[in-house]
């Protein structure tokens, strides 16, 4: 697993820049840029992210590498869940749904078995890490 940059604003932004010069897309790597507007400020902040496609469900999980607080981009959807989803070529309007109860369970699950590392997030913590269906609207 890859160690978080000394400055993780600036690591974003050049990958933010890489991902859109690429059409929105890096080969070999299932990343996105999800769009959420501060809870707080009203501003529109996004976030590179690692997806996870299972079930033709488009799924992000709020790891934050295993941090005892929700990442800001959580907090932010779960105060307004309307987000913008740029991901395979494509940016898009969508909703973003934390799974509950046995069917996050069923995904975390799942999620952990294919990348261990979230796996190893999880036991790092008390919280629950949350795992978010991005749902395409229009």
């Amino acid at each position: 697993m890859a160690e978080i940059p000394a400055d993780l604003n600036a690591a974003n932004a050049k990958l933010i820049e890489q991902f859109r010069a690429a059409g929105r897309r890096l080969e070999g790597r299932p990343l996105l840029l999800l769009t959420t507007k501060g809870r707080r400020s009203g501003r529109h902040y996004t976030n590179p992210m690692m997806y996870v496609r299972l079930d033709d469900r488009l799924l992000v999980i709020a790891s934050a590498a295993g941090a005892e607080r929700d990442p800001d981009w959580f907090r932010n959807l779960a105060a307004d869940p309307a987000v913008t989803v740029e991901v395979d070529g494509e940016e898009y309007p969508a909703t973003a749904t934390p799974a509950t109860g046995p069917d996050r369970d069923g995904l975390f699950t799942r999620i952990a078995a294919q990348y261990p590392f979230f796996a190893e997030h999880q036991a790092g913590t008390e919280r629950r890490i949350p795992v978010v269906e991005l749902v395409r609207r229009g």
